[in-house]
């Protein structure tokens, strides 16, 4: 369909369709191929037009008009920057929004890293010997056609992202919104409420697909929503708010733990609620504030230490959940890189001097392709875990086991063993639930693959007299394992059994009797009100 008459379709449903008309077609624009298949004839706007009650097309003044209402989050010279085909005007683009005094856009950003990391990881062939891809695309009822994109300059790193198709995802996203929450309902107030959260959540939720994908690639941002109908758990979280950010409300903000997001909001920003999903797609909470996950004790709550966002940080997450991956064992170069240089640009503008997570993407990052004047990887795992415990009361656990990878793949097996032991020191402040799976994961392929493999390298060939040697290496593992038991302490579902008993039991047997000798265990203080009185004798 030609971008004119897209554009004009959607002036329809942002002015003159019937309230409620864009949410309730949100799905038919992107999964009904009547719609949307090429050749449709010139006349369809004016059709639908004529459906209720109006005529004619669109002049260019009103295209003009509807733009200066909705297209207000870029300036001209930002505009100028499109087509965008290169690392360098990504971020070119994203330097230039963030110097700004005013709030970045949260729907805008998110659509245009989405549209290059699906591009370019999604639903394509590379061409040998050319940067190219070949997408399918639907072009009626009955059949698919290949739909050539064409190649890719030798100069440039991705597909052309024109304007236009950024600017026709945001109004839908816009219209969807405005069209199905009315502000006037909740008495127009200064700050969010609660219900106003939850509808904006319903609004989301409810235009989604009926399918949970907690471990599928490339559904965190606004423009796998807008074309697919899908977003992860991350994902819903962010279209809350950027969806409250287009009703105006920008006390609205994003709370993030290691592996779960909700908002807060309210005058001081200290009510908090529950919008997305967890699991298995448990969708009862959403409205209900988070106070009961963190009196639970659970890692999934981080003690109440999440990192709050503002909004330049709310870019900052976006950003680092771009990713790369195309297979379980390819990435796309592309994308890892335009991820790292607008990692870069959000720390040299103070935006994850607070965000322990993206400190480790971005570690992670450098680590594989390092960027020329910039710190060591192994720099930023540390300031990730000095932020973590400067910032969040040490509640944050994958700093540690971000940096115990980063040893263990370089082979600096003590370090590994001392920066796994921290990461059990972290968690044995919790309790262990159902809901905190994925760091039950990690510590599960630490315990039983990973350790066993350092064992089975230090114990055999000229490496047999390093770590198996060491006295320190051996209390490292002992304070590890007492913060898996520690964390299963007070638990309702337990941690510990026979497949961790195993190779805990053959990981202690190598290290020699006089090393675990040195090794002087003493227990913590126990607290004076709890101090058994006892008699003097006699």
């Amino acid at each position: 369909m030609p971008l004119k008459r897209l554009t004009n379709l959607l002036y329809v449903a942002v002015n003159y369709l019937p309230p409620n008309y864009a949410a309730r077609c949100a799905s038919s624009w992107t999964n009904n191929p009547t719609v949307w298949r090429m050749g449709c004839r010139p006349t369809t706007a004016i059709n639908v037009g004529r459906m209720y009650g109006r005529t004619g097309a669109f002049t260019t003044n009103q295209q003009q008009g509807m733009g200066k209402r909705n297209m207000d989050a870029l300036s001209e010279e930002e505009k100028r920057l499109f087509p965008l085909k290169t690392v360098t005007s990504v971020v070119s683009l994203f330097e230039s929004i963030l110097k700004r005094t005013t709030e970045p856009d949260l729907a805008l950003l998110s659509i245009i890293v989405g549209c290059i990391e699906n591009t370019l990881t999604c639903n394509q062939q590379i061409l040998s010997g050319a940067k190219s891809t070949v997408l399918t695309t639907t072009v009626d009822e009955t059949s698919e056609k290949p739909l050539a994109i064409p190649p890719v300059r030798k100069e440039d790193d991705f597909p052309e992202i024109e304007w236009p198709i950024v600017e026709a995802l945001y109004v839908k996203f816009r219209a969807v919104i405005k069209s199905s929450v009315d502000v006037t309902q909740y008495g127009c107030p200064e700050f969010a409420t609660r219900e106003l959260v939850k509808r904006v959540s319903d609004v989301i939720w409810n235009t989604l697909t009926r399918s949970y994908y907690k471990d599928r690639a490339h559904l965190q941002s606004l423009y796998s929503y807008l074309t697919g109908n899908k977003l992860d758990c991350f994902g819903v979280a962010l279209a809350v708010v950027a969806g409250c950010q287009v009703l105006g409300f920008n006390d609205v903000h994003l709370a993030l733990s290691e592996d779960h997001a909700w908002v807060i909001f309210g005058l001081e920003g200290k009510e908090t609620a529950e919008v997305t999903w967890h699991g298995k797609g448990n969708e009862d909470k959403r409205g209900q504030p988070v106070d009961a996950g963190i009196q639970a004790r659970s890692w999934l709550y981080v003690s109440g230490n999440p990192v709050i966002c503002s909004r330049f940080t709310e870019v900052a997450s976006l950003v680092s959940s771009i990713n790369p991956s195309i297979t379980a064992t390819t990435d796309s170069l592309e994308v890892a890189s335009m991820q790292q240089s607008l990692l870069w640009v959000l720390y040299d503008t103070g935006h994850l001097t607070r965000y322990p997570m993206a400190l480790g993407n971005l570690a992670d990052l450098e680590e594989l392709s390092p960027t020329p004047g910039r710190c060591h990887c192994g720099q930023l795992f540390s300031q990730a875990i000095e932020v973590a415990r400067r910032c969040y009361g040490n509640s944050h656990v994958y700093p540690y086991t971000y940096q115990g990878g980063y040893f263990y793949r370089n082979r600096m097996y003590k370090e590994a063993l001392e920066s796994w032991a921290n990461a059990a020191d972290a968690i044995r402040s919790y309790n262990y639930s159902r809901e905190d799976e994925e760091i039950y994961k990690e510590f599960l392929e630490i315990a039983n693959e990973l350790i066993p493999f350092v064992m089975k390298v230090e114990g055999s060939g000229h490496s047999a007299r390093s770590i198996l040697k060491d006295s320190e290496c051996f209390a490292h593992l002992l304070r590890f394992y007492d913060g898996i038991c520690q964390w299963e302490e007070g638990s309702c579902t337990p941690v510990l059994h026979i497949g961790w008993a195993k190779p805990l039991v053959n990981t202690i047997s190598k290290f020699d009797s006089q090393v675990r000798r040195h090794v002087v265990i003493s227990c913590s203080e126990v607290a004076e009100e709890d101090t058994p009185v006892t008699k003097p004798p006699g």
